[in-house]
């Protein structure tokens, strides 16, 4: 098609030939096999050149118009590798949430200002059915899952700490506890099947413990406001409660010896990943990376 389109814009298979940087035979040729294909003469030949039929004006229309969308569609692709677009949806337990939302939304704006962002908070349990059903892009979840759809790979060792009230008459001495200490304190966890909840049942379990459940909960912010009054203990990573240690709202002891899980960056190879996919992934794991190398994940 761009043989014709020069041809009939220079008016001359030699010049056409010369400006392709191509043979006169070969542009020759094109045109000829072109009107057969097609069952009529494009052009007129003369002794200064050629000149359009009817039929070649009207084939000039289409073929201007194809040339025009195909550049147009190179230069939106080429446009996308620079700077991609479309959204982006994770999935992130509440407990990480709190950590990482904030910096990760603004890192993908700044970096991708054509992306939409959208982050889903939900147990680590949801989000591997997410992401497995493919509602989202990619997830932030705790413990490897036994799914070979989904590749995962360590972001970090996350502690579990016993979060109380920070004044309590109750509360334990010192800086670290051992899980016996959950028979006594009037302890809010989340119920099962939630991940942490099965964490901790294990854990108790080995030991021949029982905990003192005083109240079974799924919202971590109302979990924690009422740890905050002096309704009870809970167990969070430490990552979660930071900023609530620092105003002097809730006391952390960690666990001896420590209890922990693994936090990981999870993508289903059920999706595929297309270059402008792999560029944004890229700085969600750096971005990330870099959030739990800064913050204080650990007491």
């Amino acid at each position: 098609m761009t043989a014709f389109q020069v041809v009939a814009r220079v008016g001359s298979l030699s010049q056409a030939a010369l400006e392709m940087s191509v043979t006169q035979p070969m542009v020759t040729r094109y045109i000829r096999q072109l009107e057969e294909e097609l069952g009529v003469e494009l052009f007129y030949r003369t002794g200064r050149g050629v000149l359009l039929t009817e039929a070649g004006v009207l084939m000039k229309e289409f073929v201007d118009e194809i040339l025009d969308r195909t550049a147009d569609a190179k230069n939106i692709v080429s446009a996308m590798q620079k700077s991609p677009q479309g959204k982006l949806v994770l999935g992130v337990p509440p407990s990480v949430g709190t950590v990482l939302t904030v910096p990760l939304v603004k890192k993908i704006k700044n970096e991708f200002p054509n992306v939409t962002p959208r982050v889903i908070e939900g147990f680590s349990g949801h989000i591997l059915e997410w992401l497995t059903a493919g509602r989202i892009d990619a997830a932030v979840l705790y413990n490897p899952p036994t799914i070979p759809s989904v590749v995962t790979e360590p972001l970090v060792e996350d502690e579990l700490c016993l979060i109380g009230p920070f004044q309590s008459k109750d509360g334990p001495e010192g800086q670290t506890v051992k899980l016996d200490v959950l028979q006594r304190l009037p302890m809010i966890l989340p119920s099962r099947p939630h991940g942490l909840r099965r964490l901790i049942d294990s854990a108790i379990a080995k030991e021949g413990i029982v905990a003192q459940i005083e109240l079974e909960l799924e919202a971590m912010p109302s979990t924690l406001l009422l740890v905050e009054e002096g309704e009870g203990y809970t167990i969070l990573p430490y990552a979660t409660v930071h900023s609530l240690v620092q105003a002097d709202k809730v006391r952390v002891w960690r666990f001896e010896p420590a209890m922990t899980r693994k936090l990981l960056l999870a993508t289903s190879t059920g999706k595929p990943m297309s270059p402008t996919f792999r560029a944004l992934m890229r700085t969600v794991r750096q971005e990330i990376r870099d959030i739990i190398s800064t913050f204080p994940w650990r007491p």
